[in-house]
C-alpha cells in the first residue's frame, strides 16, 4: 500500500471552508471542544495568533489543522498558548496529527512561545495520547468545568514547556 504524503503548510482564509468542516466533524463527536458551532471565518481568526496556524494537506486537499490562541491577555502569558489540533476522519491514524503537532510546537518555539497548553475530556484518548507522545504531561484535572448539551464535562489538562524558549 502506497503511503501518502502529508505536507504541513500556513493556514490561510482560503482554506477556512475544509477546515471548518473538519472542526464541525470534530464538534460532531462530543469529545473534541465546548463548541456547539463551527464559528465565522472572522471571529475564528480574531480569536487564534495568527503566527501559528497550520493545515496539513494529502493529494492537495486539507485534512487536518492546528492552531494556538493565547490564554490571557496579561503580557506575562505573552509566551503561553493554547493548543488546537484537529483530523479529518478519513485521516485519522495515519499520522496527520503527530505532523501537525509537531509543526506547530516547532512554530510555536521559533516565535517565543515557552509553554503549550490544553484541556482534554478524559474519553477523547487519541488526543491525550498525541498530546503524551509530543512532549505533554498531565498538571491537572477539572472536575465538572463546564456542560456541553446538558452534561457536565471533565477537562485534563495537559501542558507542554519547551527546552529552547523561554529561556
Amino acid at each position: 500500500m502506497k503511503t501518502q504524503l502529508i505536507e504541513i503548510i500556513p493556514m490561510i482564509s482560503a482554506h477556512w471552508a475544509e477546515v471548518a468542516n473538519i472542526y464541525k466533524e470534530g464538534i460532531e463527536t462530543g469529545m473534541a471542544t465546548f463548541e456547539k458551532e463551527v464559528p465565522s471565518w472572522e471571529y475564528w481568526d480574531s480569536q487564534h495568533i495568527k503566527t501559528c496556524r497550520l493545515v496539513a494537506t494529502m493529494q492537495g486537499s486539507v485534512v487536518g489543522w492546528a492552531g494556538l490562541s493565547p490564554v490571557s491577555s496579561r503580557c506575562v502569558y505573552g509566551g503561553v498558548a493554547e493548543v488546537s489540533v484537529y483530523v479529518s476522519p478519513d485521516a485519522r491514524g495515519k499520522g496527520v496529527g503527530e505532523q501537525l503537532m509537531k509543526s506547530l510546537i516547532s512554530e510555536s518555539e521559533l516565535r517565543g512561545y515557552w509553554t503549550l497548553q490544553s484541556g482534554i475530556f478524559p474519553e477523547n484518548k487519541a488526543s491525550i495520547k498525541l498530546h503524551e507522545k509530543s512532549g505533554f504531561r498531565c498538571i491537572g484535572f477539572r472536575e465538572r468545568i463546564g456542560q456541553l448539551n446538558g452534561i457536565w464535562k471533565n477537562n485534563i489538562l495537559m501542558e507542554r514547556r519547551s527546552k529552547t524558549a523561554g529561556l
